[in-house]
């Protein structure tokens, strides 16, 4: 039976989330906005996880994410569990532009003169 983890979608977000409209598709989500629960979870789909919790002191909400052992991602939304991707940022290394300017600091090939002597 697998194991699912359970991402909380933080209270500042999920009104966003709740007011939202509906997408289709794979659902990208930040990481900055989830909160990893301690403990995992057993059951045979994500369903009968949400069934099992439903009436615990915990049940699922939507927003949240079930993440399963192949790490593939469901949110759970109003019409049921929908993949879902984590989006990361783009890493910055300070070297985007040339200081004192708007040229891109890495880019195509530069050309440089010959020096004779």
């Amino acid at each position: 039976m697998p194991c699912y983890r359970i991402f909380r979608m933080r209270d500042e977000k999920r009104q966003q989330f709740r007011w939202a409209p509906h997408t289709s598709g794979v659902t990208p989500v930040k990481p900055k906005d989830y909160e990893a629960v301690e403990s995992t979870h057993e059951a045979p789909t994500p369903y009968s996880l949400w069934a099992q919790l439903r009436d615990s002191d915990q049940p699922l909400d939507v927003g949240d994410i079930l993440e399963l052992p192949n790490q593939e991602l469901r949110i759970y939304k109003y019409v049921g569990f929908e993949d879902a991707k984590w989006v990361l940022p783009e890493i910055k290394t300070g070297l985007e532009f040339i200081p004192g300017s708007d040229t891109p600091a890495a880019g195509g090939p530069v050309a440089f003169a010959a020096v004779t002597s």
